[in-house]
């Protein structure tokens, strides 16, 4: 049990420690950018030019279907072969010589 509380205390800071330090740190940080800001005459809105309106794009489609009076057929013709007979292999011969030893 003594090896676990040594580890409890390993050196790190406590949780309420570290928010306090965050908010302060946020704090000055914002005060900060906002007075250089009011001090070197930035963030000027009304100086700020004019954005360009958005070009306007008019499309129009047609997007209706139309049947044409003669119309397409497509006729498929099949043809049925009957398959080609293989040719036998020819018959060996006999043999009819008698073995010469």
């Amino acid at each position: 049990m003594s090896e676990e509380l040594e580890q409890s205390n390993d050196g790190t800071w406590s949780g309420l420690k570290k928010t306090i330090i965050g908010v302060a740190t946020t704090a000055v940080m914002g005060l900060g950018t906002w007075g250089i800001t009011k001090v070197t005459g930035g963030g000027d809105e009304s100086a700020a030019p004019a954005a360009a309106p958005a070009p306007v794009i008019n499309i129009t489609t047609n997007n209706t279907q139309q049947q044409s009076a003669g119309g397409t057929k497509v006729i498929e013709r099949v043809v049925e072969k009957p398959a080609a007979q293989p040719v036998p292999a020819p018959k060996p011969k006999p043999f009819s010589e008698e073995p010469k030893w």
